[in-house]
């Protein structure tokens, strides 16, 4: 590899050549010394290295820009399944015990039918005794009532999820505004002729059964970030993925970000500034998730921690607990929101989805170019790599040797 005769250190690849001993060197006609010659292709190696491993770093920097529009590409795409879902609900009520009379029914009507039940009271009272209502003024509503979901099956899904009496759930403000509801003998027995049951009585019915008051104030509200520019207010909750790192299949969002709600209520309905949304709702379903179909729900749930409901009637509560058989009647939905002007119709989503698919598969080819591009920067460093521990190992066998 150098000429004969000549003696090289080890140390003298990486000197100057200007700090080499001239013991160690020779002249051979006036040319280089192989001293210098050991530096000169040190560092050309060494430059070469450098020069590959730019380029190395250039193509894993395009790698992780990619894969990072990837992942938001399919967060837009999975954000405006959700939407379109609201433009296009999943077609008619599954009739699985499922009362006839609730479609289309006004959901007052609904609850103006459970007579007796606290929410049927404060319901009669508000729409015909207003001179009553003193007592009530510190609650905001009934659950049902506080509401409203685009698609008739995730309506009658998320009334089964939750129940009747939960449905039926009288809000207030806060615990001065429960207190007021009910009161108690010296005996801790229920005073018929107090509170909410006075109001009962005097219309002729009694609250039958236990009935449940929320107090605003003293739920633990989300702390976390909004969907910027929501006019909803919508919770930014992260959503599942799979195991293999893919968004699951049918998944189309959040039960408490699609709960629709009205403007007065989406903030300062608390004295500390909170809406019902991550108050009321985040309390009822947390993170609870929404699928499409049972099999989507079944196939998600390695990513599913806190339930999930389908729209064909599956339940996953929380804790891994599958409710099934036959849903109980639904007594009490949530009500459907007339058509906003503000919604986009379903034709521009669809041609917003065709436009964000085709970038998304611009991506994936572009990232299956630069994966290519990378893997063949990454042999060409390893190569010259190894040239170079080859190099510094003749280097330093050759020196010893002499």
């Amino acid at each position: 590899m150098y000429p004969t005769g000549q003696q090289i250190s080890f140390h003298a690849a990486v000197q100057d050549p200007l700090m080499v001993d001239p013991k160690e060197t020779t002249q051979n006609g006036g040319g280089i010394s192989q001293a210098e010659f050991a530096l000169f292709t040190s560092n050309r190696i060494q430059s070469d290295l450098e020069a590959m491993g730019i380029k190395l770093k250039l193509h894993e920097d395009n790698l992780k820009f990619l894969k990072a529009q990837k992942t938001k590409l399919d967060e837009s795409i999975l954000d405006l399944q959700v939407h379109m879902n609201k433009l296009n609900p999943s077609g008619p009520p599954r009739s699985e015990n499922c009362d006839a009379n609730l479609q289309g029914e006004d959901i007052n009507e609904q609850i103006l039918r459970q007579a007796n039940s606290a929410a049927g009271v404060l319901a009669h009272v508000q729409s015909r005794h207003s001179s009553q209502m003193t007592l009530t003024k510190g609650v905001v509503g009934v659950v049902a009532k506080l509401g409203k979901v685009h698609d008739e099956n995730l309506s009658q899904v998320l009334s089964v999820y939750l129940g009747t009496r939960s449905m039926l759930a009288l809000v207030c403000k806060d615990y001065d505004s429960v207190k007021g509801l009910e009161s108690y003998d010296s005996q801790g027995n229920v005073d018929r002729n107090a509170g909410l049951h006075g109001l009962a009585s005097s219309i002729g019915r009694t609250i039958e059964g236990h009935f449940d008051a929320i107090s605003l104030e003293n739920l633990r509200p989300y702390v976390g970030q909004y969907i910027a520019g929501d006019p909803q207010r919508r919770l930014n909750l992260l959503k599942p993925k799979l195991p293999n790192g893919e968004y699951p299949p049918g998944f189309l969002g959040f039960a408490v970000n699609m709960i629709q709600i009205d403007p007065a209520y989406l903030l300062c309905v608390t004295a500390y500034g909170h809406g019902l949304r991550e108050t009321l709702f985040y309390s009822l379903f947390s993170r609870l998730q929404v699928y499409k179909k049972r099999g989507d729900m079944i196939s998600a749930l390695p990513c599913i921690s806190e339930g999930a409901v389908s729209l064909d009637g599956g339940i996953v509560r929380t804790g891994g607990i599958l409710t099934l058989g036959s849903s109980d009647e639904v007594k009490v939905r949530f009500a459907k929101p007339s058509a906003s002007r503000a919604m986009d119709n379903h034709s521009e989503a669809e041609r917003q989805m065709k436009e964000l698919k085709q970038k998304k598969e611009k991506t994936l080819e572009d990232i299956k170019r630069t994966q290519v591009l990378r893997d063949h920067a990454v042999y060409n460093f390893g190569k010259k790599k190894d040239e170079f521990v080859r190099f510094l190992a003749q280097s330093a066998s050759t020196s010893m040797s002499q």
